[in-house]
């Protein structure tokens, strides 16, 4: 009876919370043009804690990476040795700062897949139980019972693309349960090169209200490799097939890999910047990741460019 208590207790915060995300959205961007800056954690020990980062100000939007196992009865969250139980808290203090907390699912590992549309049915409810706002007796919370993230950020990165769709549309069907205005709201963190093939069939149901485009760690439509014309070919197309989603401009926040594709923050504010931001779809930008921000302080001017 306690863990009820406490669900519901954590159920009616994230009703309050979400209204108050909802109206500080309207008053403050009356036409809808809220700048997003979202930013990946949980890479790295080193990138601080959770709330550390909320508090920071530079970002609106944390995705916590990543549920790294699911598909076949077993699940795992890889948070790079962040101590669990001091994530929920985080958690909580994060969304009483208006920022939008989401859990991404997958990775570059390879020990996620769905075999079966009934696998991606029990993915679904598993999630829904575990950390979207679902209350049933003996479901494992790992945030604890009284922590809900926002929703679910899909970032599939190897393995075959089969019934993630359904999986999209499972978790969607929860939103019959979810009182509040928003609901679980479904992203994708999708390659750049246009088709995603891992994430085309999800995508196609439209479900997904952002999309994340990795302008990284692909020479074809990196800024400093394919130039401004590379990265608008596959913007445009994007943007072209999802007109009805917010388009997400993913950006590396330094350049620890070798491949020198962070975007200098004079090019991101005279060229690449105003050429997404004049299209319709543009809703942001995202940071990989937290730990590489920590490193130069990119988010800082981001922020005020975004």
């Amino acid at each position: 009876m306690a863990s009820q208590r406490r669900r519901s207790s954590a159920t009616a915060v994230f009703l309050l919370l979400s209204l108050l995300l909802l109206l500080q959205s309207a008053a403050a961007y009356p036409q809808g043009k809220r700048q997003n800056v979202a930013v990946f954690w949980g890479r790295n020990k080193a990138e601080g804690s959770l709330s550390s980062i909320c508090d920071s100000g530079d970002y609106n939007i944390v995705i916590i990476s990543f549920l790294s196992v699911f598909g076949h009865g077993k699940y795992w969250l890889d948070l790079s040795g962040h101590d669990l139980r001091d994530v929920g808290a985080d958690i909580r203090h994060c969304q009483s700062k208006g920022v939008y907390m989401l859990l991404s699912i997958g990775g570059d590992g390879d020990q996620y897949s769905l075999p079966s549309s009934k696998s991606a049915a029990d993915v679904a409810e598993s999630l829904y139980y575990s950390v979207l706002g679902g209350d049933r007796p003996g479901a494992f919370h790992p945030f604890g019972d009284d922590t809900i993230v926002n929703g679910v950020d899909f970032f599939i990165d190897s393995g075959p693309a089969d019934h993630y769709d359904d999986l999209a549309n499972r978790i969607n069907d929860y939103n019959q349960n979810i009182r509040d205005p928003i609901g679980i709201m479904l992203t994708a963190t999708v390659r750049c090169s246009y088709p995603d093939p891992r994430m085309k069939a999800a995508l196609d149901t439209k479900l997904f209200r952002r999309i994340h485009v990795r302008f990284y760690d692909d020479a074809t439509c990196s800024y400093n490799h394919a130039g401004l014309a590379g990265v608008m070919a596959q913007w445009d197309r994007w943007s072209a097939t999802y007109p009805d989603g917010q388009i997400f401009l993913g950006l590396v926040a330094a350049n620890v890999t070798g491949k020198n594709d962070m975007v200098g923050v004079g090019e991101l504010r005279d060229k690449l910047l105003p050429a997404v931001q004049n299209t319709d779809t543009y809703g942001g930008v995202m940071l990989w990741n937290s730990y590489y921000d920590s490193l130069t302080h990119y988010g800082r001017y981001v922020k005020d460019l975004a």
